[in-house]
């Protein structure tokens, strides 16, 4: 094997691929076929909600989604009306039931939470509710506390737990609407 052997390995191939010192000038760019695509009118018309709102005036549409999709800030999503809408909203907010989302064109959309696999436990009992609640807390899970009722998000290794606190679990579809946390909205 020659240094001309050698050569071609490292440089006769450069027509199909970028040389080492940036793209060649006589080699055409590839396009994929989303570059080149026209854009849908649907694509184009995507409507951006930029803000929450207090309003009580009447949604022009409503928006359902899990706990998870409703702590992402920017998302596409789809409203019951079948309207493409894009979720752009500050870093760190999480939606809650009940919120309005609306753009500075002043369309408004509710904001419902989905229902969802959870597990249900209750509990009259106090101290074995606290107890519940310490564990489950010390886990670092979301967690919607009712009068005598906790919910989570079904997990067969915590519901396990739970039945040996001396709990039963109940396993239910309904919407999840977790504890905010302490330091939800505070700028600390």
């Amino acid at each position: 094997m020659g240094w001309h052997f050698l050569w071609f390995l490292s440089f006769g191939q450069t027509k199909e691929r970028n040389s080492a010192v940036g793209p060649r000038p006589d080699f055409k760019t590839i396009r994929r076929d989303s570059d080149t695509k026209p854009k849908t009118k649907q694509q184009n018309k995507m409507l951006k909600l930029t803000e929450t709102t207090n309003t009580e005036d009447q949604p022009d549409d409503t928006l359902t989604l899990p706990y998870d999709a409703r702590q992402k800030s920017r998302q596409p999503a789809t409203t019951q009306g079948g309207i493409q809408v894009g979720v752009f909203l500050p870093r760190g907010q999480t939606l809650r039931h009940g919120a309005v989302l609306t753009n500075n064109q002043g369309f408004k959309v509710k904001i419902e939470a989905a229902p969802e696999a959870l597990s249900v436990v209750r509990c009259t009992d106090p101290l074995l509710f606290a107890r519940a609640c310490y564990h489950l807390g010390n886990r670092h899970i979301a967690l919607q506390i009712l009068p005598d009722e906790l919910r989570f998000l079904t997990d067969h290794v915590l519901d396990q737990m739970l039945i040996g606190l001396g709990l039963s679990v109940e396993h239910q579809t309904l919407p999840f609407e977790p504890e905010a946390g302490a330091y939800h909205s505070h700028g600390h």
